[in-house]
């Protein structure tokens, strides 16, 4: 008891020095009115704190505590303002650089188990045997049933060149199955594939802006021009979260002249805002070009497709990216923590800023919604074509991005393709190449039956949704009562029918089930080049190239785009 209250007195004695400190570095720093209001805050946050962690009635963790008052604090700034604990750091340095020493494996949970989602080509993971399906039951002898992804991942990951045992259970085999394997440098290549996608044009996808990424898509340029025949070139940037400034400017850089704006930061320090241009002779600035984006494209991506679309070096297609035009600088905390803050905003070569003017309400999947005409701003780009602020950058090409229904979102979410493609697996030892590979009716019918075999599958329709709420509504309104019937008849006629919806969306359903099973034999690389097969936005990638006049046109303003349509880039697209 002594030792325990010796332990209290130094906690608190130390952490009123703390606040001391904190109050006279601020004080000498300028006495004014705001740093009081800190001080006095800082200082009723830490009474406040020791007052809980003394007599809330059960026991506490004052590192749990503090942490969550340490985030809650922060996403009341921004979703980019974060606080990094030594404990996450691993994951901090896997998103800057792509590396971590580990097996080379997607893993998911399923139930109690966590299991093998994706084994990476190369990495010890396939080397090694172990395939997409298989739960994990032990590592190094050590139980892995109901643990978490986290807990599994942790176990996996250690030093390079350290061995681990794995005991799985294997679809189609009767007994565990032990597998031993190295713990390798896992690097991830952020280009996971560039090839040729007819006679004249090539692609390159770029998944990460992370350290490096400007060589291995200044490799695959020179490959595909020099090598394999390209004579136009489409940059794949749909999904890309970001990552590194510097490495959006130097691919950037690849494809106009030495000196040109890039981008430039502003922000509350006036001494850190600056213009990152175009350091060093390119490699190509008259090769047709076009950039692909979508929702999901954000940061880093928006840099690169937006100084594009600013010089009018090349020609942006599909839909309007993320609108995430935040800086964030790492700062370094006491104990190995660090704090990724957000300190400035991205402003592209026209001069307008990437950001969402309002990135507190956005659409379900995170992009930028609706956008008052009133808030949008004109500016110009070197060619002097019209092009528009309001968050994110609008494509001069815009195509639809289409919307899974339910039963594909479901059939995804509840692993259904996932379970079919393992047992696919089983009984077919190989499959046609990824470019012709198809699914036929016969395993589509087989498909079926297997979902309905399923008991525990389960989903609602659009229209479900759309009747609950419509029957909440009017029992609200007092409707409900005197139309039960009509109500109990709409309700009937909206019963679903599982195969019946599989028939109706089929095609979609199809397309990802190529792409799950094709990941099997032929990893990602393998499912790129099927997804490829039957891609809108690479078709009107492709379709303009063969018209170099609407091209031309669009670059030099003849040609009227949809970033130049003031009141298509204030709709949700």
């Amino acid at each position: 008891m002594n030792k325990f209250l010796r332990t209290r007195k130094v906690r608190w004695i130390t952490g009123v020095s703390l606040v001391m400190v904190m109050m006279l570095g601020l004080y000498s720093f300028n006495d004014d009115k705001r740093n009081f209001e800190v001080v006095k805050n800082l200082d009723i946050f830490y009474t406040l704190f020791r007052e809980v962690n003394s007599y809330y009635v059960d026991e506490t963790d004052p590192e749990k505590l503090i942490t969550e008052g340490i985030n809650n604090m922060l996403e009341s700034l921004d979703p980019y303002t974060t606080y990094i604990p030594e404990s996450d750091m691993e994951d901090f340095r896997f998103m800057t650089t792509g590396e971590y020493a580990g097996i080379g494996s997607l893993i998911s949970k399923r139930g109690e188990y966590v299991v093998i989602a994706e084994p990476y080509e190369g990495f010890p993971a396939a080397l090694a045997g172990l395939k997409a399906g298989d739960k994990i039951l032990e590592i190094d002898g050590k139980n892995m049933v109901g643990k978490n992804t986290p807990d599994v991942s942790d176990n996996l990951k250690g030093p390079a060149n350290t061995e681990l045992k794995i005991k799985v259970e294997r679809p189609g085999t009767e007994k565990p199955i032990n597998i031993e394997l190295e713990r390798k440098k896992i690097s991830i290549n952020p280009v996971p594939y560039y090839g040729m996608v007819n006679d004249e044009t090539g692609i390159i996808q770029l998944n990460n802006f992370t350290q490096d990424c400007s060589r291995e898509i200044e490799k695959a340029f020179l490959d595909l021009r020099d090598n394999q025949g390209a004579k136009s070139i489409v940059l794949d940037l749909r999904a890309n979260p970001g990552g590194l400034l510097d490495e959006a400017v130097k691919i950037v850089n690849l494809f106009v002249p030495k000196g040109s704006e890039v981008v430039s930061t502003r922000g509350k320090v006036k001494q850190w805002d600056k213009t990152y241009k175009a350091m060093r002779e390119p490699i190509d600035t008259v090769m047709p070009l076009a950039v692909m984006i979508s929702r999901g494209s954000a940061s880093a991506s928006e840099i690169v497709s937006g100084a594009i679309q600013d010089l009018d070096r090349g020609v942006v297609i599909g839909q309007r990216s993320f609108g995430k035009g935040l800086v964030q600088t790492t700062r370094n905390l006491s104990y190995n923590a660090k704090l990724k803050v957000t300190t400035a905003k991205y402003y592209i070569p026209s001069g307008r800023c990437i950001q969402a003017l309002d990135y507190t309400h956005r659409d379900e999947d995170g992009a930028v919604g609706l956008v008052a005409d009133s808030l949008i701003s004109e500016y110009k780009t070197l060619n002097g074509r019209s092009v528009f602020d309001g968050g994110g950058i609008s494509p001069d090409i815009k195509v639809t991005s289409p919307k899974y229904a339910n039963v594909t979102f479901a059939l995804v979410v509840q692993s259904m393709i996932f379970d079919f493609a393992t047992e696919f697996v089983l009984k077919n030892k190989t499959i046609e190449a990824p470019e012709s590979f198809t699914i036929t009716e016969g395993v589509y019918n087989d498909f079926v039956e297997f979902v309905k075999s399923k008991e525990d599958f389960r989903y609602e329709s659009l229209s479900q949704e759309k009747f609950k709420e419509l029957v909440k509504t009017a029992r609200r309104e007092g409707y409900y009562e005197k139309s039960k019937d009509d109500f109990t008849a709409m309700e009937e006629l909206l019963k679903l029918d599982v195969e019946k919806d599989m028939r109706q969306f089929e095609d979609e359903i199809k397309e990802l089930m190529v792409m799950e099973i094709t990941k099997r034999y032929y990893y990602q690389k393998g499912a790129i080049k099927a997804s490829l097969q039957k891609d809108i936005e690479l078709e009107e990638a492709k379709k303009l190239f063969k018209d170099m006049n609407q091209y031309n046109g669009l670059l030099d303003g003849t040609v009227v785009s949809h970033a130049g349509d003031r009141r298509a880039t204030s709709k949700k697209s």
